[in-house]
């Protein structure tokens, strides 16, 4: 993602209504209430909806790429729309520009945002067994500071008030991407973001399991060392490994020896390769590599390029394509093999990656009851 030189801190909405009430630093010693009946399923389990955010601002994005990014945006969201109800974000600075370009089954939301991010900034829903819903926000601090969010900061609390969820702030400071679940209480979480001082400073794994196993009912860390400072989010985990179902693991893997991925998703997956879940298996491990080459019009040094950033669907998987033919048809053989009964979707999002992102980045789902 794009970082903006305007930094500023956050100031988040008080849980479940009320005042606004800024987000002090995490404290890992404060004592942690466990709820076990609470669980975050695994995103290809039945959504009630989809969210998006249409909202980009030539502060951050420059005014060149507005339309690009936005006529992208508006793919995602039309294709979307075709599987299940979507709710978009959108300012009343960006709202002509929405009613022009997205389908008119989409519902749009009047409210702020800084960006489009809102895999990172909305809140991620959690369920117990009655069926009953919440909302849970991470307390979004701009990847560590390094872009400005004080509207991003109220994505979450935005996004539960419209869906009439409870939402509960956790303690640490976290991004949806920077997380991975199978639904049954294991996560894949890179220590370059989670454990990183820019967000969460003092915290160690134990102290962060804790707090995961009170919010999301995760009772399984497998902690991958991701690496910090390349790009804006530190090494997200949607960047690198996604569980297909329990014990079943696409992982990314470079293949250009001189890219900095190239050693590190070598590292990777010799641990999920020797992981075991929570209950105890082993993993079953599959690879996704990267195109060779991209379409010239979008290049940048920030352009993320890979098909790891897929986002599940009810009946579809939405997946970049970037113009490498072969690449591209392996990814989609690749997907189909893996979700069968599912339909494939390969978009054009070049204006994304550009900023440094890729579709999972920019959609964040609402579980059904």
């Amino acid at each position: 993602m794009l970082a903006s030189s305007a930094i500023a801190p956050a100031a988040l909405s008080a849980c479940g209504g009320g005042s606004d009430a800024a987000a002090a630093t995490p404290d890992p010693q404060q004592p942690v209430a466990i709820q076990p009946d609470w669980l975050l399923p695994d995103e290809g389990d039945r959504h009630l909806c989809s969210w998006m955010s249409f909202n980009v601002s030539a502060d951050i994005w420059g005014s060149r790429m507005l339309t690009p990014v936005q006529d992208a945006l508006a793919r995602i969201a039309n294709a979307i729309i075709q599987f299940e109800a979507l709710k978009v974000i959108v300012s009343p600075a960006n709202l002509a520009a929405a009613k022009a370009k997205l389908d008119p089954r989409i519902q749009l939301v009047i409210a702020a945002s800084d960006d489009l991010w809102i895999r990172d900034t909305g809140c991620l829903t959690v369920r117990n067994r009655k069926g009953q819903r919440r909302a849970i926000s991470f307390n979004f601090n701009g990847w560590g500071n390094k872009q400005r969010h004080e509207q991003d900061a109220t994505v979450a609390a935005t996004m539960s008030s419209n869906s009439q969820l409870p939402m509960l702030r956790s303690r640490l400071v976290l991004e949806g991407g920077g997380i991975e679940v199978d639904g049954q209480g294991t996560a894949i979480i890179t220590e370059s973001c989670v454990l990183n001082s820019n967000r969460n400073p003092g915290w160690s794994k134990a102290e962060a399991e804790a707090e995961l196993l009170a919010t999301l009912g995760i009772r399984k860390v497998i902690w991958l060392p991701g690496i910090a400072g390349k790009d804006i989010t530190d090494g997200h985990t949607d960047f690198y490994a996604r569980f297909i179902r329990p014990g079943v693991v696409v992982a990314n893997l470079e293949q250009d020896t001189a890219h900095y991925d190239y050693a590190l998703t070598r590292r990777h997956l010799d641990i999920l390769r020797n992981a075991t879940d929570v209950n105890n298996q082993r993993l079953q491990i599959t690879t996704l590599s990267p195109p060779a080459q991209i379409r010239p019009e979008f290049s940048s040094k920030d352009f993320a390029a890979g098909y790891i950033n897929f986002y599940l669907l009810n009946g579809a998987v939405l997946c970049p394509e970037f113009g490498d033919r072969s690449a591209d048809e392996a990814a989609r053989s690749a997907l189909a093999g893996l979700y069968p009964e599912r339909k494939i979707v390969m978009l054009n999002i070049d204006p994304i990656a550009w900023g440094g992102g890729g579709i999972h980045c920019a959609t964040q789902h609402e579980i059904a009851s």
